[in-house]
């Protein structure tokens, strides 16, 4: 029973631990400006190229696309969302993938941002029977 109970210990301490690697770094290198829901808002002073390569620098995103202004990095477990801010400087925002990402919302973006794509660039695979 003792044995049992160690284990389950170790098991929540392991869960409790496990998080986004890149919402971790935006929430230590960032100013925290919201919550709502699973979306979180933050601030760099910094413009919005000099934010995205920092977060970039710190983890590789398995897509990465820009348009109108804002640049989109699709992470495993997370989408986040680099705009310029209104009184200069970035707005950051992360979002849950299971959030606007599963139903459609970035689909303008192509490939790596479609629910149940690839990741962009990815080459690999067909388009169905072999022969």
């Amino acid at each position: 029973m003792k044995r049992m109970l160690t284990v389950l210990a170790i098991a929540v301490l392991v869960t409790a631990g496990c998080g986004s690697q890149v919402r971790d770094h935006i929430d230590d290198t960032y100013e925290h400006r919201g919550t709502s829901g699973d979306v979180d808002t933050y601030y760099s002073p910094d413009p919005v190229g000099t934010t995205v390569s920092r977060i970039v620098a710190e983890e590789a995103p398995a897509a990465r696309r820009a348009d109108g202004g804002n640049e989109y990095l699709r992470y495993d477990d997370d989408i986040v969302i680099v705009g310029a801010a209104p009184d200069g400087g970035s707005t950051i925002t992360v979002e849950d993938l299971d959030g606007r990402y599963s139903g459609g919302g970035f689909v303008f973006l192509g490939p790596g941002f479609t629910p149940g794509s690839p990741a962009a660039g990815n080459t690999s695979g067909g388009s169905g029977s072999a022969k």
